[in-house]
């Protein structure tokens, strides 16, 4: 239940954003799990984390059926992310691209981001249509037009404890001193954490920690051009927000296979039934006695 006495997805939720800012202000790596629907916010949050990452990939491949190819609009992800926002009280940090076109464009992504919740705002320097970034053919914009994003989006904020963080793909294509340089170009402009995408060695991840005049976020990708780390190696290192995007996405898609595998050949889910939720476990993961006791308290007495 929430502060106004009401199921979480009808409640009200404030100081999402003084938390995750706190979050950056004190000791201790943020582990962020990547989420894209209520069922994964939710998930992440009776785990005890402190904080998650709302993958755009993620949302692509479950709502729309579809690869990280920039096909998502602005409009389907806003909606993804208020219904996540809504039923949670933990903050999250939403990948907004390149925030769907020029500066003006980017001041109302903020905006509406800001009013559905969302307590953190992550931007890069590609040009649309963007890319994955730990696939090729990704175009990065100049310097002054990624700087011109970011000072955009600090101006457009309304509370100030909004985070903001840049992302540069310049690594790939220009290098990682490049990608450092574009780093520190994006923390002057006002970007309050720096996102330098798809190191290739630990050594490159020390470098950009060394370098970068700003707090750092490691991504964590299966399969992807960065080496995976602990937590303990990832703070040794220098970063303060690790995020893990399509973790969740890569276990479903091969539990569901095993699942869907077995209805196909035995016709039963029952092999597997003791590695799921049972019927009212799934429900009050979503406050079913919450709803249930909130509509009691208006329904008319039908004995009267």
């Amino acid at each position: 239940m929430t502060n106004d006495k009401m199921p979480l997805s009808l409640g009200s939720h404030t100081d999402k954003n003084r938390r995750l800012r706190s979050l950056f202000e004190n000791p201790g790596l943020i582990i962020a799990p990547g989420v894209f629907d209520c069922l994964t916010v939710r998930l992440a949050e009776k785990s005890g984390c402190a904080a998650a990452y709302m993958t755009g990939s993620g949302v692509s491949i479950t709502r729309l059926g579809a690869p990280d190819i920039a096909l998502l609009s602005f409009a389907e992800i806003l909606d993804q992310a208020k219904r996540m926002a809504d039923i949670t009280t933990m903050p999250i940090i939403a990948d907004a691209d390149t925030g769907y076109g020029g500066p003006l464009n980017v001041i109302r992504t903020v905006r509406e981001f800001e009013r559905a919740g969302i307590s953190g705002i992550q931007l890069e320097d590609q040009d649309w249509p963007k890319r994955c970034g730990h696939e090729p053919g990704r175009r990065i914009v100049s310097v002054a037009e990624m700087a011109g994003r970011i000072k955009a989006a600090v101006d457009a904020r309304n509370d100030p404890d909004l985070v903001i963080i840049a992302r540069t793909d310049a690594r790939t294509t220009h290098g990682i001193d490049e990608a450092i340089d574009r780093a520190n170009a994006y923390a002057e402009a006002g970007a309050d954490v720096c996102f330098v995408e798809s190191p290739e060695s630990v050594d490159e991840m020390r470098a950009i920690n060394q370098a970068v005049n700003a707090p750092t976020l490691a991504n964590q990708v299966e399969g992807g051009r960065t080496p995976l780390l602990d937590a303990s190696q990832l703070a040794e290192i220098g970063f303060k927000i690790a995020i893990f995007p399509n973790s969740i996405t890569r276990l479903f898609a091969a539990v569901g296979k095993l699942l869907y595998d077995e209805l196909a050949s035995k016709g039963s889910s029952q092999a597997l039934s003791d590695q799921m939720l049972d019927h009212r476990g799934l429900w009050n993961l979503f406050d079913y006695p919450g709803f249930i006791e909130l509509e009691s308290r208006y329904l008319a007495d039908k004995k009267q």
